[in-house]
């Protein structure tokens, strides 16, 4: 399920510049096909969450998968633009049932194989998206855009049809109330933000529009922490977030998130452009380049045991952060054929399939099980967040800098820079934790 459900949601990278040519519109405006599923999936998996907590759980699954089978049929309708991100908005909720998939996996795996489960379920967003990129562009490139969406409603309809086969029911309590005006505030605040940073450069980055929406945007989260902090049956638990063996966790999917899908965005703008300085190739070319990403992602999963059992657990997120960071900023200066792209590609993704496999892996033991639910989901939020920033951001800061291999580099050594900055932190609090710790029981 979750796997199928990151492929149907990748449904965006690939075919930005096909959505661009066919509808006649900007890559910056193109790109919310890709960004409305991400900001869906960061408001929706919260509110997910709560409504299938306890026995709800199966019913809920069900209808979100059901939803992510209209968002696909709807894509798949040649109505316009409009209508594409509104199917895509609805695929974005597949990416809300990753945590009650991890919670179905809680509850049915035996002990002995559940830190394995789990992180292989954490880890199956980033695969999925890799082996949904080659598959979709070339359906694509022979069907259109049309066919590439239908293939999206045949994977959805295929995993719902398993899910209510297999996915057991629950017993237990009623689900959690579910914060509606948090995520009101949350989703117009990420909204505001994300449409000043993408059309900033359309409307001027000085006008009235752009800097009203974007104080608007910035305005509304504030609105939204501070109604968090105060609301008895928070959207998400704030208060949760930060408790040591938590934060670093939280605040590398963030910083993860944005280098990841910001890499995954310009890789793909550099395999089709031409002007002297991409490699000028077909959208199925491209997203061939996400199959090493995708395969090395699943053995990063695997190599975080070597690096947990030779280093530490502490060293997992600073190692794949690294990893990341140095594919991507070698592929910032290297980047005049396939193979060096497709070599980073596949560097970018151990370090990716390590960091975000260890992420639930790292949390689970500091939270209390009936905790569990509340601090993957918010986790899940900060990295979708992350998606949809990197993905925005990406093309943005291609215009800024002026396109071509310079606007390329500068955008990707920026954007894969908070892997670094993430690696950084999440080194300096791990020391200090660890030393904590042993202080704590001398």
């Amino acid at each position: 399920m979750t796997t199928v459900t990151a492929v149907v949601s990748s449904l965006g990278a690939p075919l930005v510049p096909a959505i661009a040519r066919h509808y006649d519109l900007a890559v910056t405006d193109a790109q919310w096909a890709l960004s409305a599923t991400m900001l869906a999936g960061a408001v929706t998996t919260p509110i997910l969450g709560r409504l299938g907590s306890g026995r709800l759980r199966r019913p809920v699954i069900l209808a979100g998968l059901s939803l992510v089978l209209a968002g696909s049929a709807l894509a798949a309708v040649p109505w316009g633009f409009a209508a594409l991100v509104t199917g895509r908005s609805l695929q974005g909720v597949g990416l809300a049932l990753v945590p009650l998939a991890l919670a179905v996996a809680r509850d049915v795996v035996r002990r002995e194989r559940r830190s394995s489960v789990i992180a292989l379920l954490s880890v199956s967003t980033v695969a999925g998206a890799g082996l949904g990129y080659p598959v979709t562009a070339l359906v694509a490139e022979v069907g259109g855009l049309p066919a590439a969406y239908g293939l999206g409603a045949v994977l959805t309809a295929a995993t719902l049809a398993m899910a209510w086969r297999f996915v057991p029911t629950s017993d237990g309590e009623r689900p959690a109330r579910v914060d509606w005006l948090g995520a009101v505030l949350l989703s117009a605040g990420m909204v505001g933000v994300l449409l000043a940073v993408t059309r900033g450069a359309a409307w001027g980055w000085l006008s009235p529009l752009t800097g009203g929406l974007g104080t608007a945007g910035f305005l509304l989260l504030a609105a939204w922490v501070a109604w968090t902090l105060r609301s008895p049956h928070p959207l998400v638990d704030l208060h949760l977030a930060v408790r040591p063996g938590l934060f670093v966790p939280n605040l590398t999917a963030l910083m993860a998130g944005i280098g990841m899908y910001g890499l995954l965005t310009l890789v793909v703008v550099l395999v089709q452009s031409d002007g002297g300085w991409g490699l000028d190739q077909p959208v199925t070319v491209a997203g061939l380049m996400l199959v090493p990403y995708s395969l090395a992602s699943i053995l990063g999963s695997r190599l975080a045991r070597v690096v947990g059992a030779r280093l530490g657990t502490p060293a997992l997120l600073p190692v794949g952060c690294l990893m990341f960071f140095g594919a991507s900023a070698t592929l910032a200066f290297e980047h005049d054929h396939l193979w060096q792209a497709a070599a980073c590609m596949a560097i970018g993704g151990l370090g990716s399939g390590l960091t975000f496999s260890s992420l639930a892996v790292l949390m689970v033991p500091h939270v209390p099980r009936s905790e569990t639910g509340s601090a993957l989901a918010f986790n899940q939020v900060l990295r979708y967040l992350g998606f949809a920033s990197g993905a925005s951001l990406s093309v943005t800061l291609m215009g800024v800098f002026g396109g071509g291999a310079a606007g390329f580099r500068a955008s990707l050594l920026i954007l894969s820079s908070t892997s670094l900055v993430a690696a950084l932190v999440a080194y300096g609090v791990g020391r200090r934790e660890a030393a904590a710790g042993v202080r704590a029981s001398e």
